[in-house]
């Protein structure tokens, strides 16, 4: 296929927020729209497609396979930190969890300035979002039946729909999937209008952005083929993501002018904000427990239900959130320590409202550093410790009683200094990589409420390096909603 020279619109990235972006264009202007995306399509890989999976896809061909790290506060471990590379990008990868957030994450962008993001604006665009087929999970495993029931018997609120204003308890979990088989933006928004003659889907890797002045005018890509330069007549929007949309800025020489100077690029606009406020959910990968009897085979996405619960009665919004996993879905450092057998589960906490910042920077050979600070803020510590004892009670309720032959992990010792420990040894993140470009008004703001980036004409983010906060919850719904309302913002 030959690179076409110019389009009114180049989208960078078809992953969730990229397939999103270049349908809509397509479907309320008459321009032209060029896609380039550095992933194969996902049809053909078994792990993509089949929900319980996904965990093949960790480390894969079609995987990025960046890492965090090493992690100060996780005992210096370094941890991988997978991206889909894939038509679809994580969407085609990931847990399949589709969880809009709650009500305060989105009014809470709003008041520190976001206009036109409050709950109340952005839940439109969610279920728009929701075109390509959601379903929730029904004839659930007993592990994620477990979990439902130990929640209510716990005190919480049985939970129908994980996707009200303000989840809070226990109940089956949503996923994109239609039919037992993965659901994307990829395969409900890009793949069905590929012979549209204004659409052209490039496939390779945007090196650099072009810029005259303070106006982005295109892009250089990288294809089999060599490099060529694709021109945009109107605007590029980056739908890279929370990686590789502030890495193609920083090499084009936007953001902090200090950091630029050290790693040899003359800055073009010093951008402090780019490449920080990075934020991670962490799950604690570790509280594991032999069943009494041999397990069904895993279904759904491995999870099936989740609950939302507060660390400490003074919170107001949840912060954690369970999930457990049907298989041992531990980190190393545990299974080192607790040999697991293979007929086990997890009951992992995660933590959802983070305070930890974390930052990516280029290194002077051309490669990436990024640090997600996991556990930086003693706050988050308290939390996700908190998160763990409660969810030690939780699987003591009758319905995880009745499936469990021991607890392998954590041992016995369960005091405050132990559970610490148990803790920066089992937390891994959760691949939820946030706010590297974020959305404000203030100094540290990369992009304007209407997603441009702040003194450069012509060029926009649409994906999850927008977010100023973590949602409280997964975070690629949110991501396409982002994406469906840049759409409006662009056209």
């Amino acid at each position: 296929m030959t690179t076409p020279r110019s389009a009114d619109y180049v989208v960078v990235g078809a992953g969730t927020a990229g397939c999103v972006v270049a349908r809509r264009l397509l479907e309320r202007t008459g321009a032209t729209v060029v896609v380039v995306e550095a992933g194969g399509p996902p049809e053909g890989i078994a792990s993509s497609g089949d929900p319980a999976r996904w965990v093949e896809n960790i480390g894969a061909p079609h995987d990025w396979a960046y890492s965090y790290g090493p992690e100060e506060h996780l005992d210096g471990r370094t941890l991988l930190l997978s991206r889909g590379k894939v038509l679809g990008g994580s969407g085609s990868t990931n847990a399949l969890v589709w969880v809009h957030g709650h009500r305060a994450d989105y009014d809470g962008w709003a008041a520190a300035g976001a206009t036109g993001w409050s709950h109340d604006e952005v839940l439109p665009y969610f279920r728009r979002a929701e075109e390509i087929g959601v379903e929730r999970a029904t004839d659930l495993h007993p592990v994620a039946q477990a979990l439902v029931e130990a929640g209510v018997s716990y005190g919480m609120p049985a939970l129908e729909d994980i996707n009200v204003a303000e989840p809070l308890g226990a109940g089956p979990i949503t996923m994109d999937v239609r039919d037992g088989a993965r659901t994307s933006t990829w395969t409900g928004h890009l793949r069905p209008v590929l012979d549209d003659e204004r659409l052209t889907l490039v496939t390779g890797e945007v090196t650099g952005l072009s810029l005259r002045g303070q106006r982005c005018t295109g892009v250089t890509v990288r294809t089999a083929e060599g490099e060529a330069d694709i021109r945009a007549d109107r605007e590029v929007v980056l739908c890279a993501g929370s990686i590789n949309t502030p890495r193609l800025l920083l090499g084009s020489g936007i953001g902090p002018a200090g950091h630029l100077r050290d790693v040899g690029i003359t800055p073009v606009l010093d951008l402090p904000g780019v490449g920080e406020n990075l934020q991670e959910h962490p799950i604690i990968a570790g509280p594991c427990f032999e069943a009494a009897e041999p397990l069904p085979a895993p279904t759904h996405n491995l999870e099936g239900s989740m609950a939302f619960w507060r660390s400490a009665a003074d919170v107001t919004v949840p912060d954690l959130t369970y999930v457990s996993v049907q298989i041992p879905y531990v980190s190393a450092e545990v299974a080192a320590e607790h040999p697991v057998p293979a007929n086990a589960f997890v009951l992992a906490p995660g933590l959802m409202r983070v305070r930890s910042r974390g930052r990516l920077r280029l290194t002077a050979g051309g490669g990436l550093d990024i640090r997600a600070n996991m556990l930086d803020d003693p706050a988050d510590v308290e939390a996700a410790v908190a998160g763990v004892e409660i969810g030690l009670e939780l699987a003591d309720q009758p319905a995880f009683r009745k499936l469990v032959a021991r607890r392998v992990a954590p041992g016995t010792a369960t005091d405050r200094s132990s559970l610490t420990r148990f803790v920066r040894q089992s937390a891994m993140p959760y691949f939820h990589p946030v706010g590297t470009c974020a959305m404000g008004t203030g100094d540290d703001a990369v992009v304007d409420p209407q997603l441009r980036v702040r003194g450069i004409e012509g060029l926009r983010v649409a994906d999850a390096s927008v977010m100023p906060t973590i949602t409280s919850a997964n975070t690629n719904a949110p991501t396409a909603m982002i994406a469906e309302k840049a759409a409006d913002l662009v056209a």
